[in-house]
């Protein structure tokens, strides 16, 4: 299965398929992107009277073989398909639960869109933006994109940016310490914030010259306003979106969902993205790095759901090349990222097939499973094939 089947229906086309749909079946890549835009088809499904599923997979297929609808979100996949290629997944769900007339809820959508690495504003994501805006449900700000008011907690955990007190709520509270923030931050104190993190990522140990540019995503966040939001910023959102796509996917969903989100819920979001976010960092920590020719590659020891999430820090602040692979040798797992469509995830699918493993993903990301992450004998799996895998998909790269 190759990664483009199909193109992206125009909202108003889909909206009409899903308007006559007596069932609908919602599927979604695990990222943060797709999780919010099934979760605002969804909405918008439910705000119609259609009933529907929605799950969560590494490599999405359409569901088939009765009378409802399949929508893949976030892959190129089926005769009908959200694809997030060009331009954020979220944004396109927008417009469809619109044009099936729904509310969307803006904050969502606009979550969705840092989530898959864009701007709010840009990509198509403008009519969310002066909707939340106009609604008075965001409001722009200095300091840094965190879903919570504890600033060391939230550094400490969040993949946004990569500093020498990332995985270390200790440590992250000593530097906000040494910088004397005021109780109730003001603007002021939110720049100087921003400042200390811009700083620490470009200075950190090992920093790529990439890192500069890829901190400025959680910089001058969008603050959400009053109960606009479960959490402090829109990419603090994000960033508790992307962790549990992988982590706490039904814990995701309910989240996109769910229009007033209980405390219990909110809570069990943070703590899944707490873990997530502290276990990714603490594995970077601890990696073993090799540059190729194209490819920088960290090899740790990592959960399945945390592999993506170091992969992509990897790439964003480590990596001098536009890939980046995180490798589990005992596990028999990796994970790449890369800057750019490269076709990584039909790359990871042809490396995959030459050992008997299971390769997965789209053009800029995807995962390889040989030996006992494919099966549930661990004799199965040895480090040469995971490393024979890698070796592959740099050559299919």
């Amino acid at each position: 299965m190759t990664e483009a089947t199909s193109a992206t229906p125009a909202p108003d086309a889909l909206a009409g398929v899903l308007a006559d749909a007596p069932f609908v079946r919602l599927v979604a890549t695990d990222d943060g992107d797709a999780v919010a835009a099934a979760g605002l088809l969804a909405r918008a499904l439910r705000a119609v009277g259609t009933p529907f599923q929605v799950r969560v997979s590494r490599d999405p297929t359409p569901d088939a073989g009765d009378d409802a609808v399949a929508v893949t979100v976030g892959a190129d996949r089926g005769p009908h398909a959200i694809t997030g290629a060009g331009r954020p997944a979220s944004t396109d769900a927008f417009a469809t639960a619109r044009a099936l007339g729904d509310d969307p809820d803006p904050v969502v959508a606009l979550a969705g869109v840092v989530a898959a690495g864009s701007v709010p504003g840009t990509d198509g994501s403008g009519d969310a933006l002066e909707m939340a805006e106009r609604s008075e449900r965001v409001r722009r700000r200095p300091g840094v994109a965190l879903p919570t008011a504890d600033l060391g907690d939230g550094l400490a955990a969040s993949t946004l940016v990569r500093t020498p007190y990332s995985g270390d709520g200790e440590a992250a509270r000593a530097a906000l310490a040494d910088v004397g923030l005021p109780a109730d931050l003001d603007d002021d104190a939110h720049r100087r914030l921003a400042s200390l993190v811009a700083v620490d990522v470009a200075d950190a140990e090992g920093a790529s010259a990439r890192a500069a540019s890829a901190v400025e995503r959680a910089l001058r966040p969008y603050a959400t306003v009053g109960d606009a939001a479960p959490f402090e910023t829109v990419g603090g959102y994000a960033d508790v979106l992307d962790a549990l796509a992988r982590e706490a996917s039904g814990t995701g969903v309910a989240l996109a969902l769910d229009a007033d989100p209980s405390n219990g819920l909110r809570t069990a979001a943070l703590d899944a993205w707490r873990t997530h976010g502290l276990a990714a960092h603490r594995a970077l920590d601890d990696a073993a790095t090799g540059r190729y020719d194209g490819c920088f590659v960290v090899r740790v020891d990592a959960a399945e759901s945390v592999l993506p999430t170091v992969a992509r820090l990897a790439r964003d602040f480590r990596s001098p090349e536009p890939v980046a692979v995180a490798v589990d040798e005992a596990a028999g797992r990796l994970a790449a990222a890369a800057v750019e469509p490269l076709g990584i995830g039909d790359a990871c699918r042809s490396a995959a097939t030459e050992f008997g493993g299971d390769g997965w993903g789209t053009a800029d990301r995807g995962g390889i499973a040989v030996g006992a992450a494919d099966g549930d004998d661990e004799s199965e799996a040895t480090d040469g094939d995971i490393t024979g895998a890698l070796a592959a998909l740099r050559e299919a790269l």
